[in-house]
């Protein structure tokens, strides 16, 4: 080993960063902890420190585009295995690291294998994320063939081979982990070799944004414009539960954030209301008031969310591409647009499990209902095809053009639909019209997430949550409100104190 190595200059990563000590995996590791750490910063932090490690001992690698989303992968010549192996270890050694074998392999010594494996512990001030092995730096150990080429041990996204002694090129991170995903310029590139350059068929590069819709069913002025309002055919839609603000948003605001780096925009519609914790003047966000979505103004005031919904496409500045999402859903652990769109932009939708009874709606349907059975009769209308399945509660990729179609095609539903104040049972719900309308015209397709729904009223609301925490296994979430108007006291607790432990690191839309 070379002597530069005793003072190894990639230590330089943890300067500075305070560390404990935490139980993981049967061993005591110190964890260093990040102001505000997110997956994206970790899978880099991690690169760089390998890749400084093997730059200081004089070991070429390049980034390889890997199978996963979370750990970064690089390539080395095999001849430079011992230097390697030995660099890392003694790194590891000194820094709380772990140096492990992630592969199958017939040999116990680690100077034979394919792969080794380098990550640290990396948390937060409170200590309640822990990004551990599976952000864990890969370390391939390519072998040299006759035609004067290097030989992957293992399959990646792109080519098994790259020429040998090739030249290093700079390449977008977006080609190494979908969590970088889009066009941006914030994440910096990474050094690989030409064949890794280039963008392959399962990349996403268009813009996503994601919309909200929010209020605030406590402030004073609204609630005078409401109850100035015709009442509405069904209790439930006017229930205050409905309208409650409990702080979801901020905390679905940075499941986005740790989870959905790759979001261009957010587009927030409310009535004439801010989020009081809201920085409204960060970068990447837009409030849009009621008064400049509708392009009728006599439809207003509203507090109807199919109605709403309506105008979506509206919003200025809206991408193609976004994510609809009500303020009780969450992102639950790191996804890539692929879980929302194919690269070739059509969407997906995700149909539930939930099944609405045939029939024409009628004043005896709850609102969700109705409107999923008058849904159900304009695709049947336009395309003989009946549809039964509602959607999960999951955030809803949704194309811009497709809903402009859709208001033209149900023109008097959607029109009657927009006018109407409180939900009605004549509404058609626009989001799961898109969805069967974007299927049966070839923009999308049915696709699933792993999700999860818990009810606020539910007597095992806490133990769930215990068991969503420890786990963190979702892809996403829903914590829905069961229509109850004072839900008790210890279960709010309990969400906030669950909410605080999953998100505990405030997103940039935060003041």
């Amino acid at each position: 080993m070379s002597a530069g190595v005793e003072a190894l200059e990639p230590r330089r990563f943890f300067a500075d960063l305070s560390s404990g000590h935490l139980l993981h995996d049967s061993q005591i590791r110190p964890a260093y902890a990040l102001a505000a750490p997110t997956p994206l910063e970790v899978w880099r932090r991690n690169l760089d420190i390998v890749a400084a490690v093997l730059g200081a001992v004089g070991v070429d690698c390049f980034a390889v585009p890997g199978r996963s989303l979370t750990r970064p992968v690089v390539g080395v010549d095999a001849l430079d295995r011992h230097r390697v192996c030995a660099a890392l270890a003694m790194l590891c050694d000194t820094t709380g690291g772990r140096l492990s074998v992630p592969e199958p392999s017939a040999s116990h010594d680690i100077g034979d294998v394919p792969v080794v494996r380098a990550d640290w512990l990396w948390t937060e001030p409170t200590r309640s994320l822990v990004f551990g092995a599976e952000y864990g730096c890969d370390v391939e150990f390519w072998t040299e063939t006759a035609d004067g080429c290097l030989l992957a041990p293992r399959h990646n996204r792109v080519s098994p081979i790259v020429r040998q002694g090739g030249a290093p090129v700079t390449a977008p991170a977006g080609l190494f982990t979908a969590l970088a995903a889009g066009p941006r310029d914030d994440v910096p590139g990474v050094v690989t070799r030409p064949e890794f350059a280039v963008p392959g068929p399962d990349h996403v590069d268009f813009p996503i944004d994601v919309v909200y819709t929010w209020v605030d069913g406590a402030d004073r002025a609204w609630r005078r414009r409401r109850e100035a309002a015709r009442p509405p055919y069904h209790p439930d839609s006017a229930s205050e539960a409905r309208f409650a603000d409990r702080e979801e948003l901020r905390y679905s605001l940075r499941s986005l954030h740790l989870n959905a780096p790759w979001v261009r925009r957010v587009h927030l519609v409310t009535d004439a209301q801010r989020p009081r914790w809201l920085d409204t003047e960060v970068p990447g966000l837009t409030v849009v008031d009621h008064t400049e979505l509708f392009d009728d103004p006599g439809r207003l005031p509203t507090f109807n969310s199919h109605a709403i919904e309506t105008q979506l496409h509206r919003i200025e500045g809206l991408s193609e591409h976004f994510l609809y999402l009500n303020d009780d859903m969450f992102v639950g652990r790191p996804l890539g647009p692929r879980t929302f769109f194919e690269p070739g932009g059509i969407g997906r939708f995700f149909p539930a499990e939930a099944f609405v009874g045939p029939g024409p709606a009628s004043a005896a349907d709850a609102p969700p209902n109705a409107a999923f059975k008058n849904d159900r009769a304009l695709v049947e209308r336009a395309f003989g095809r009946t549809v039964s399945q509602m959607m999960k509660h999951a955030p809803y990729p949704m194309l811009r053009s497709v809903l402009a179609e859709v208001e033209k095609e149900f023109g008097p539903a959607h029109a009657a639909t927009a006018g109407s104040a409180f939900r009605d049972v004549d509404d058609v719900s626009v989001v799961t019209l898109h969805h069967y309308y974007a299927l049966l015209t070839g923009r999308a397709v049915a696709g699933d997430v792993h999700d999860a729904y818990l009810e606020l009223g539910w007597p095992d609301l806490a133990e769930r949550l215990a068991v969503l925490l420890e786990r963190r296994d979702r892809d996403t979430f829903c914590v829905n409100d069961d229509g109850a108007t004072d839900p008790a006291d210890e279960r709010q607790a309990a969400l906030r104190a669950f909410l605080d432990a999953y998100f505990p690191v405030p997103s940039p839309y935060e003041r």
